[in-house]
């Protein structure tokens, strides 16, 4: 059948047919196919979902919940059109194929994650700094936008941040807060906004560590924006969700988000954000605990990125904080091994990282670091690809 997605290569070579000609397309005719596709072409999230139809989606909560908030009441009081056609006005439903788009689906399905399997939050609180350390709590936050992100921002609230009483003088104290609950809100949100969700079937990961949150969702960069130009820059893999998140008041203001989270942060005393772009599958973001930066157990833990130790049980001198600087009781060859495997986790986890971040991370003399940077070299552990301001690392196992 004529396809609206051209031009369509078949091993590659470019086939018309007009009338009962059929040929191979000239540059011209190929220039005009393409001109003919981009007219069709759109965001995955506006396309039509051919599998479903209006029986997969909750039309009362569409005229209920939604379309209050994204149309004005005068507007609405105005509106002689069906739903169908409301729906279709707001790029939730596609009146060729008479089927919903794939906003639609996520914002009014009755099973999303049917169409989309990939389309839900996977949070998991571990007892330590890794994976392989006990599990405490895990919940799937899934089901359409709406139900979602209510259940989603409500757990956040309520579940993730802690206050504590913190001593100031013999007649004050202030509270002492782990997490803003904002700053995290502001992150799942964006995650939620921006992800892949077209060929991706994994879910936002949610993740808690005693020392760290790690939110990583499928799809980095996008667009206009990249490396260089991150967080200042500003597009969208998503319009309408992003347009639909608007509505719902779950995102203030386009492309501020991530200037937002570093404010709430710096107001909680907090360490920054540090967003992990380093792998163009996936976008990370980590953000630490502040008690862990305030009780200054272990300097080395304040790096986002770096597991010292994975031994969870305390029996090792190094992970049993004698000293802040991640020392034990000996000193010299054990604190550089300790700096080295610290060195490396970095490594590993952003192939980007630069030896100011590590230096401030891992508190290492810039000096220190480039001679154990040398001895790391010199011992076939890592390598540098490229030149020192744009290369990136590897680590040799």
């Amino acid at each position: 059948q004529p396809s609206e997605d051209t031009p369509v290569r078949y091993k590659g070579v470019i086939w018309i047919r007009i009338g009962a000609r059929k040929a191979e397309a000239n540059t011209e005719e190929e220039r005009i196919l393409t001109e003919k596709g981009q007219i069709h072409s759109s965001s995955f999230d506006g396309r039509p979902c051919r599998e479903a139809t209006i029986d997969d989606i909750d039309v009362e909560l569409f005229k209920n919940e939604y379309l209050p908030k994204a149309v004005s009441p005068a507007t609405l009081a105005k509106d002689r059109r069906t739903t169908i056609q409301q729906m279709a006005s707001l790029r939730l439903f596609d009146t060729r194929f008479n089927c919903p788009t794939y906003a639609g689906i996520l914002l009014l399905g009755n099973d999303p994650q049917y169409f989309i399997p990939g389309a839900y939050i996977q949070y998991v609180k571990f007892a330590g700094m890794t994976r392989a350390t006990k599990v405490l709590k895990e919940n799937r936050f899934k089901g359409n936008l709406i139900s979602m992100l209510k259940e989603l921002e409500y757990f956040i609230k309520y579940s993730i941040e802690n206050k504590r009483p913190e001593f100031v003088s013999v007649l004050r104290e202030e509270p002492r807060i782990n997490y803003p609950w904002e700053a995290i809100r502001e992150l799942a949100m964006n995650a939620v906004m921006h992800r892949a969700y077209n060929g991706n079937n994994s879910p936002i990961k949610f993740y808690e560590y005693s020392d760290r949150i790690e939110i990583d969702n499928p799809g980095n960069l996008y667009g206009k924006v990249n490396l260089e130009n991150f967080p200042n820059e500003t597009d969208y893999r998503n319009p309408n969700i992003a347009e639909i998140m608007l509505n719902l008041g779950y995102v203030n203001r386009f492309g501020s988000g991530v200037n937002t989270v570093s404010t709430l942060l710096e107001e909680n005393k907090s360490n920054p954000a540090e967003f992990l772009l380093g792998d163009y599958t996936t976008f990370k973001v980590i953000v630490q605990n502040a008690d862990v930066i305030e009780s200054g157990t272990n300097d080395t833990a304040k790096s986002h990125n770096v597991i010292v130790n994975s031994n969870e049980t305390g029996t090792n001198d190094d992970e049993a904080g004698t000293n802040n600087n991640g020392v034990g009781t000996n000193s010299g060859t054990n604190n550089d091994a300790q700096r080295k495997i610290a060195i490396i986790e970095m490594m590993k986890h952003n192939k980007r990282v630069s030896v100011t971040q590590i230096s401030k991370s891992l508190n290492i003399p810039r000096r220190t670091l480039f001679r154990i940077i040398d001895i790391l070299k010199s011992e076939n552990r890592i390598k540098r690809v490229g030149d020192l301001k744009s290369g990136t690392w590897e680590v040799i196992e």
